[in-house]
């Protein structure tokens, strides 16, 4: 009996997300718990596992978007058919019949694949028109990306065979007919002198691989996509070390997609939904800089990590939120909702985009388990192994410039959140005694907050209490 494939929701906000890639081939047979496709969300890239067994048949190519609860595959017994012929994906649940597509989230129909304009007016990404058997014109099924490598390589799609579901051309189709040309045949030669196709140099690019030291197994030499992913598994014994360029350049495209879309989307919907207004305040840091010299002194030898000055930062926030729990909220349709749990989610950078990591239960944690949890979820959200779990349910979020420099700036509220504190660069100040000037170390906060549910003096309220603990921050240890 046929199993279904739904692209599975991680998460409780996430909506919809991009097959990256098809990790078995088609046909194979796949046991339950087997990895079956990488996924990409608006937070992070996992591998989802089959839920049972059967040969794999998937009805989406690999860099589709689709909602959440969608058909994306089917596993299948021993010589049996999917049910849906066309390859096409459908709603779970539907009840659409076979060949039915999928309405995108635009109200466009997300099996068509869309147009683009050419530089020469015509349709780039429009799939070719073949002649049928009865004379008329059918439609060549194929991938926008297959259609973009196939335009950039100058080959017809005609002549390349296609694997897909239903006989779709999907890139590596085109990526093997390139590879199995003479010499370099509808391919023009980079500068190196390496012979790849568009696609293996795109993927080289993101990978940082040196093409020039990579060895093709095509014919002639050619490199294929396989040789990237050897090398990428392998020990780099024969790739040349490359420099790793992601830097965006004058007139590069950068697409509105996958995190970074997220981030666009979410971000303007915030403005858009919420009052938000930002206080500024600054606060002394003397003691926490001495606190901080001391820790460094007598925790030397000992496995507890010392905390920053971040770290100092967030458990202040945190207590001050017990005295001030309308910052600690959410903004429903009935209502002003006051949290419960003080969940501490705090911004971390990385390539493409921003992730929040979130220390549950912030006010319980010691300053020292603290330090050593936000290091721990920071590193793990650069390296791309955090979990959606550790992504959900802040209550409340610090986000940090002042490593970069600033002294102050205007945070965007976390959807669901009613308020986000951003934390300036620790700099010197001078306090007047007695008309003498002292050196003092402080900084400055950026407190946005939903003016539907906290006005300013409560807000500057808050940002007052903050100040008190970091003046005393003994208090923060515990």
């Amino acid at each position: 009996m046929a199993v279904e494939v739904l692209l599975p929701k991680i998460g409780l906000t996430m909506q919809e997300g991009t097959i990256d890639e098809w990790l078995v081939p088609v046909g194979a047979a796949v046991a339950e718990g087997d990895a079956l496709l990488r996924l990409a969300t608006d937070k992070v890239d996992v591998d989802v596992e089959a839920e049972a067994g059967g040969l794999f048949h998937p009805v989406v190519p690999a860099g589709v978007t689709v909602p959440t609860g969608a058909l994306i595959g089917w596993l299948l017994a021993e010589g049996e058919q999917p049910p849906d012929p066309a390859g096409t994906p459908m709603p779970a649940g539907s009840g659409a019949g076979a060949g039915a597509s999928l309405p995108a989230l635009n109200g466009t129909d997300a099996g068509a694949a869309p147009a683009v304009p050419s530089l020469d007016g015509t349709d780039a990404d429009a799939a070719p028109a073949v002649p049928s058997r009865n004379g008329t014109a059918d439609r060549l099924l194929s991938s926008p990306n297959a259609r973009r490598v196939a335009t950039a390589a100058d080959v017809e799609l005609t002549a390349v065979r296609g694997t897909g579901p239903g006989g779709r051309i999907v890139s590596e189709d085109v990526e093997e007919f390139l590879a199995a040309l003479p010499g370099d045949l509808g391919t023009p030669v980079p500068p190196d002198g390496t012979s790849s196709s568009p696609l293996v140099r795109k993927l080289a690019k993101e990978r940082g691989i040196d093409l020039s030291g990579v060895n093709g197994t095509g014919p002639g030499g050619r490199i294929r996509r396989s040789d990237l992913d050897a090398v990428t598994a392998a020990p780099p014994q024969n790739v040349a070390p490359a420099h790793r360029d992601t830097a965006p350049r004058p007139g590069d495209v950068l697409p509105l997609t996958g995190m970074r879309g997220t981030i666009a989307r979410r971000m303007h919907a915030s403005l858009q939904e919420m009052a938000q207004l930002t206080h500024g305040y600054e606060v002394r840091m003397d003691a926490v800089v001495s606190l901080r010299d001391r820790l460094k002194e007598e925790w030397a030898d000992s496995d507890l990590p010392v905390p920053s000055v971040n770290d100092f930062l967030m458990k202040a926030a945190a207590l001050a939120l017990r005295e001030h729990p309308l910052l600690n909220a959410t903004v429903r349709e009935d209502g002003v909702h006051l949290l419960d749990g003080i969940h501490l989610g705090f911004a971390v950078a990385v390539p493409g985009g921003l992730m929040v990591p979130v220390i549950e239960d912030a006010v319980q944690l010691p300053l020292s388990e603290m330090a050593r949890r936000s290091r721990a979820l920071a590193q793990a959200a650069r390296e791309g192994r955090i979990s959606p779990a550790q992504l959900e349910g802040a209550t409340f979020t610090v986000t940090s410039l002042g490593g970069y420099g600033v002294d102050f700036f205007t945070p965007v509220i976390n959807p669901g959140n009613v308020a986000i504190l951003g934390v300036g660069r620790l700099r010197d100040g001078v306090e007047w005694s007695d008309d003498r000037p002292l050196r003092t170390r402080v900084l400055t906060l950026s407190l946005t907050f939903d003016h539907r549910a906290v006005d300013g003096a409560p807000a500057a309220e808050y940002l007052r209490t903050v100040g008190e603990l970091l003046r005393r921050p003994l208090r923060l240890l515990v």
